[in-house]
């Protein structure tokens, strides 16, 4: 697999969580693409319609329940901003939660008066263990407390912050649904990266990224939408219009159809995406988790052997576990100037990419803990990892 990426062979890039790269073939075909648009315009108006329903097996959904949008974001701003809130609603979401979820959240909240909780999650470091119930209890207990003034729940799949996965299925089956709960997942991380099964996790919207994990090109997305939103018809009888197509320049009555439909579409980036999947459909998306977690395990395992007193914030449980592995060598949890000065230097001086991510273990903390955030993903090996805590660790020695 490595053969197939154009990555620069000077650098191992490690920062798939942030933007992953095209595979070769998926690169030829998407810029032979633009270039016959280019030359035909008049034949780029193509309907990508046909690629969302191509796509949606490859992530346990039914044909017209994908529809392929720009990003993350886009998925859920559609959502959240088309969902018909009123007064006094309350929408359940997380103190780990990336401003694709708290700015929308905050606007709707504004428009309509609604009250947006962020539950505070639990946050794993080597002293303090936790489980998947631990984070179901944390919905369950805010569901007991606001009883049925709760409209929605909205978090995170995988954390950006730690990279924690958070146990969906259960949050969905267990809180949501006995509740009458609509549910949105942010699953930025997920498509390319787990072999996801949106039937079996049985939420109501899950919005994802094409070019992180899935590899595919900048502005694509999947947003899932379970069963023509029939859940939300049923949990929302009580509102005259429970969802606004605000994202929309159709008037077709089926709701893939008009989600889809934006007017110009990016067809060569659509058709690319499309590629993307089906390579990782041929390799096999069970075998690529299983991959990603196992060189994610070993990071780990190689973190807490080589800085057996730093902070290491991803659990190392496969059930919580993700692609992404957080950790800060220093003693200061609270110092990003020397933080970032050792991603900088990891980069420039050993050619090692990764990045930062900031969150607070306690809402009431004055200063965020920042960590850094290491992705793994199937082109690595056991050699990448090993090498990159090597550096990191002759570079602490450097730095302390």
């Amino acid at each position: 697999m490595r053969k197939e990426f154009v990555l620069n062979k000077r650098t191992i890039y490690m920062n798939i969580g942030t933007s992953g790269s095209m595979p070769k073939r998926v690169l030829k075909e998407y810029n032979k693409a633009n270039e016959q648009i280019s030359i035909n315009p008049w034949n780029s108006n193509v309907p990508t319609l046909d690629y969302a329903r191509q796509i949606a097996p490859s992530f346990g959904a039914d044909e017209h329940e994908l529809v392929l949008s720009r990003n993350t974001t886009d998925g859920v701003c559609t959502i959240i901003n088309g969902l018909q809130f009123e007064y006094g609603d309350v929408i359940l979401t997380t103190n780990h939660e990336h401003p694709a979820i708290t700015v929308p959240l905050k606007h709707v909240a504004e428009r309509y008066g609604a009250e947006v909780i962020e539950l505070t999650l639990p946050v794993y470091t080597p002293d303090n263990e936790v489980c998947a119930d631990d984070f179901v209890k944390v919905f369950n207990d805010a569901v007991n407390l606001y009883g049925n003034r709760v409209r929605l729940i909205a978090f995170s799949h995988v954390t950006y912050t730690t990279g924690t996965t958070l146990p969906a299925k259960k949050i969905c089956k267990k809180v949501a649904i006995p509740n009458g709960i609509v549910t949105l997942i942010d699953g930025a991380h997920t498509p390319g990266m787990f072999n996801l099964d949106f039937h079996d996790i049985d939420c109501d919207f899950y919005s994802g990224a094409g070019h992180k994990w899935q590899c595919g090109p900048g502005a694509t997305g999947f947003l899932y939408v379970r069963d023509n939103a029939s859940r939300l018809y049923e949990f929302w009888s009580d509102r005259e219009t429970p969802l606004w197509f605000i994202n929309s320049s159709s008037s077709a009555t089926a709701i893939q159809s008009r989600l889809q439909s934006v007017g110009q579409d990016n067809y060569p980036a659509k058709r690319a995406l499309a590629d993307a999947c089906t390579l990782w459909d041929e390799i096999g998306r069970d075998a690529i988790e299983e991959r990603i977690l196992d060189l994610s395990a070993l990071c780990k395992r190689e973190l807490a052997k080589k800085f057996p007193n730093a902070m290491i914030f991803a659990p190392n449980v496969r059930q919580l576990s993700s692609g992404l592995t957080t950790f800060n060598p220093f003693e200061d949890l609270h110092d990003i100037e020397l933080l970032t000065q050792f991603r900088d230097r990891l980069h420039e001086e050993y050619g090692y990419i990764v990045r930062t991510t900031s969150f607070k273990i306690d809402p009431n903390d004055m200063f965020k803990t920042y960590t850094l955030r290491i992705s793994t993903h199937l082109f690595h090996d056991h050699d990448d990892v090993k090498g990159l805590v090597k550096a990191m660790k002759q570079l602490y020695r450097e730095m302390k």
